[in-house]
């Protein structure tokens, strides 16, 4: 494995590095993020016009190819750039099982939408009050009548249900046997009669909303399943793997973003006559914030190069997941304590990012549910 960079990828993150420089603006993020709840469209639109929001997207649809590696640095270097979790970083990921799966009208509506965007054009409709860690305790359902479809459900923990058209939403036929493989995947729109929407408050990831969607008698077209009936969970955990690598990997950068941004205030912030950083256990913590940098980088990278070479990464991306979750909220944690009482105010970047990473360690898969993965996996592997 050699993680140095290609020249392409120098090219790349040279010209990321410039746009942020250029086109991001602080303050004009934190207003987003605390008064507005709003994602920073004048920044996307730049990432838009310079085409970083369909890295990954093959050719044939618009997009620039690049490996599973490029794509997890991409994801890490625009959250160390800003400081900030923004979700069009993992756009090819996100719109890949429309890609594989979706019919010719659903492809060209997600990408002429991405395009214009540079987010997807659905909310992931998944999880349910009885069913988060154990999704085979999913209740919604599609039933037919009368030539048409109707769903009937509720989920719950829904981002940005109100700004996207369409919910991603997945069903189960009750009567099947193993409801793993007897659940579907439909786009249904979310201005659609039935459909119910309430508010939830998150602590962080405040450019984002979180909703309750009710649905009561939904009615869609036959043309609204993804792929193929009853295969809807296989489908979507396609790329899970490596979703949860792009998760984590924007976790890595803003931890880097704050081991930085301290690193430089122990060099200027004096305390009983010197700068705190010549405090021996301010040393430590550094020396331990930079460590756990470092494995999460190698780690991230590492399993993308496994996934881009062929090599299965259930085992990994689960180790990853759960490791880079923690150890970023780690350096998050101690970059708050090393700045103080002003790391603690709404003020400071580092506040912000620590809200922000906590939630890592529960979407994607928990940390119990990475453990859950991983471990049978492992025992299985020396039986």
């Amino acid at each position: 494995m050699d993680f140095k960079l290609t020249e392409e990828q120098e090219l790349l993150f040279e010209n990321l590095a410039e746009l942020v420089e250029r086109e991001w603006n602080e303050s004009e993020y934190n207003d987003c993020y605390y008064n507005k709840h709003e994602l920073p469209q004048r920044f996307i639109d730049a990432l838009i016009e310079n085409g970083f929001t369909m890295l990954g997207v093959p050719e044939e649809y618009g997009g620039t190819p690049v490996d599973y590696l490029t794509l997890v640095m991409y994801a890490k270097e625009l959250a160390r750039l800003t400081g900030a979790n923004l979700p069009c970083a993992s756009n090819a990921i996100s719109i890949d099982d429309i890609l594989s799966f979706g019919n010719e009208d659903q492809q060209k509506f997600i990408l002429e939408y991405v395009a214009q965007h540079g987010t997807p054009p659905f909310a992931l409709g998944f999880s349910e009050p009885q069913a988060g860690s154990d999704s085979s305790g999913i209740l919604t359902t599609a039933t037919r009548r009368d030539g048409k479809v109707y769903i009937n459900g509720q989920k719950t923990m829904v981002t940005d249900a109100d700004i996207s058209p369409y919910l991603l939403c997945i069903t189960r036929n009750l009567e099947g046997e193993v409801p793993m493989k007897s659940m579907s995947m439909w786009l249904v729109p979310n201005d659609a009669k039935g459909v119910r929407l309430e508010p939830m408050h998150k602590i962080g990831l405040k450019t984002g909303h979180f909703f309750e969607v009710y649905l009561e008698d939904v009615e869609v077209e036959e043309s609204a399943l993804i792929g193929v009936e009853g295969n809807g969970f296989m489908q979507l955990m396609k790329n899970f793997e490596i979703e949860r690598l792009m998760l984590v990997a924007a976790g890595v950068g803003m931890a880097e973003a704050a081991f930085e941004e301290v690193a430089r205030y122990a060099n200027v912030r004096e305390q009983f006559g010197q700068p705190i950083g010549r405090f021996q256990i301010i040393q430590q913590k550094l020396t331990d914030m930079a460590i756990k940098l470092e494995n999460m980088k190698n780690y991230i990278y590492k399993t993308a190069w496994e996934k881009d070479n062929g090599i299965s990464i259930m085992i990994n991306s689960a180790l990853a997941k759960r490791y880079c979750a923690i150890a970023s909220f780690e350096v998050l944690d101690e970059a708050m304590q090393i700045m103080g009482g002003i790391g603690y105010a709404e003020e400071s970047r580092i506040s912000r990012m620590w809200l922000d990473v906590r939630h890592l360690r529960i979407a994607g898969g928990t940390d119990e549910i990475m453990v859950h993965i991983a471990g049978r996996q492992l025992l299985k592997k020396y039986r």
